[in-house]
């Protein structure tokens, strides 16, 4: 009895060659589409407009994106650095400053929102012959900053805090202040130090 051709194949042999068969076409469509060219993604410039705002009773007039937040437009096209970009989540504080006396967290306020509005940065406290505000005064002071990262941050917050009636107790200007993060812990001296200024910055 003449043995068949299938007898003939080793174990290996049949599955090698039924693995290769099933594995082709696949393996040759993927590779074909992975070769084919992909389009571009069409990159679209982003609209500018026109803002005009008012930081420090200075006039700037700016051609930012709609997207831009105020601390960007405060750093980058207005380069007033001294408001902090820590987080730009608005969770540490470092990028407060005043929007008609009020605290304003920066990077979660767009630009082009405070048209209109009086922006006030920490380089706006010191009066035009170079003295400090009281609040300013006070953080010197008191030792109330160590690496000074947070510092423009607490003292905008601390002046705003005043100015929204919280400042009345210790524990008062603690729990409005806690918004405001100091990983240097010189929480002590900034209570301290808002204390001291705390009269002279409700006449200012």
């Amino acid at each position: 009895m003449s043995e068949t051709p299938l007898a003939s194949l080793s174990r290996r042999s049949f599955m090698t060659g039924s693995v290769s068969a099933a594995g082709a076409g696949p393996l040759m469509a993927t590779s074909a589409k992975a070769a084919a060219p992909q389009p571009a993604a069409s990159a679209e410039p982003r609209d500018l407009s026109a803002i005009s705002l008012r930081i420090n009773k200075q006039p700037y007039n700016l051609a930012l994106d709609n997207r831009t937040s105020l601390l960007d437009a405060l750093r980058d096209h207005v380069g007033l650095t001294g408001t902090k970009k820590g987080c730009d989540h608005g969770q540490c504080g470092a990028c407060t400053v005043l929007v008609d006396g009020k605290r304003v967290l920066s990077c979660l306020s767009f630009a082009v929102m405070n048209k209109g509005h009086e922006i006030t940065t920490v380089e706006g406290l010191a009066s035009a012959d170079g003295n400090l505000h009281p609040m300013q005064q006070a953080f010197i002071d008191n030792d109330a900053f160590q690496c000074g990262y947070c510092t423009p941050g607490q003292i905008m917050s601390a002046i705003g805090c005043i100015n929204e009636g919280h400042a009345g107790s210790e524990d008062d200007i603690r729990e409005y202040m806690s918004g405001n993060l100091c990983r240097c812990a010189a929480y002590p001296n900034i209570v301290a130090a808002i204390v001291q200024a705390r009269d002279e910055t409700r006449k200012a």
